[in-house]
């Protein structure tokens, strides 16, 4: 966790040092102040952001149906895009862990924080002493009259897109194929990893989940079989990039039988929540992200821009 904070600061800094007049800059959680905090264990690394509410993840969790509508998703994705823009192309960051936990609203209601602190003056937090140490019982904002804008946090895993890379990183289910083959990868991974969350924020339930029925948990020759059924077989550039592309495919390029593939299907076939010409922007902007070649996928620039997206602001 130290080793992550640390990370988190540095790519702060650099976005910090980054242009401010970018439309994108807004959209990215900022860095008030960070310091140092003595603990018996040693030293704690504490960031200082603004206050901001809960995560789409807990917004979603707090919806019946489990799924933003249209026209919030669409608000969502303009805000992320622009702000994975500023990121890649003002400060040379790849955010690698997009995700519901990492998108936060803000707060325009300010009385929330004017009730917390009569709260406490009021009714102070219980509390107790251990080790020397005061603990606190967490005491939990009120909900605000108003949302604010989205904005994408959690910079731990971030990593710099000015050297090459071929670690593994993003949550399982969202993992981009060049990062499951070990082939090089850059900027693009984002694209796809949003590609993936959207259909969960969206749709309710998971695009891919890697499950293998022979070992029940997540493998990624599972996660690649459901690939396979959704865009078909990967184009020999992308498998020759793989180094770990001959584990999973011959040297023709077929796909192992080491598990069985599933029935190809589409995203129209999946996509239940639009109809009409709104289904077919939306499938037309999810296919700009979710391609096995990075190359071929849209720059988060032109997806800010995404017909489906602009038809709602």
């Amino acid at each position: 966790m130290g080793q992550q904070l640390d990370n988190e600061l540095e790519m702060y800094k650099r976005i910090s040092a980054s242009s401010s007049n970018h439309p994108g800059r807004s959209a990215v959680r900022e860095l008030l102040d960070s310091f140092d905090i003595a603990g018996p264990d040693g030293s704690h690394r504490c960031l200082v952001h603004p206050p901001l509410w809960e995560s789409m993840w807990t917004f979603l969790n707090r919806n019946p149906v489990r799924r933003l509508p249209p026209v919030v998703l669409a608000v969502t994705l303009r805000r992320l895009f622009l702000a994975l823009d500023y990121l890649h192309t003002e400060c040379n960051v790849i955010h690698t862990d997009i995700k519901g936990d990492n998108i936060m609203f803000g707060i325009y209601d300010d009385s929330v924080f004017a009730s917390f602190e009569e709260e406490e003056l009021s009714d102070p937090t219980p509390r107790k002493e251990v080790d020397s140490r005061t603990i606190y019982i967490s005491r939990e904002l009120r909900k605000p009259k108003d949302y604010g804008a989205p904005v994408l946090c959690d910079f731990g895993s971030a990593v710099t897109g000015d050297v090459e890379h071929c670690e593994d990183i993003q949550p399982d289910i969202y993992r981009a194929p060049e990062v499951i083959l070990e082939a090089p990868w850059s900027y693009k991974v984002d694209i796809w990893n949003v590609g993936c969350m959207i259909w969960d924020i969206f749709e309710g339930r998971h695009m891919f989940t890697g499950h293998d029925p022979e070992f029940q948990k997540y493998r990624s020759r599972a996660h690649l079989a459901e690939i396979i059924a959704l865009l078909g077989q990967p184009p020999s550039k992308v498998l020759e990039a793989g180094k770990a592309s001959h584990k999973f495919f011959t040297d023709t390029g077929d796909f192992r039988n080491d598990i069985e593939l599933p029935g190809r299907t589409s995203l129209a076939e999946q996509e239940v929540s639009l109809q009409g010409e709104r289904k077919e922007m939306f499938l037309a902007m999810m296919n700009r992200m979710l391609q096995w070649d990075p190359a071929n996928r849209a720059s988060a620039k032109e997806l800010a821009e995404d017909p489906w997206i602009t038809a709602y602001l």
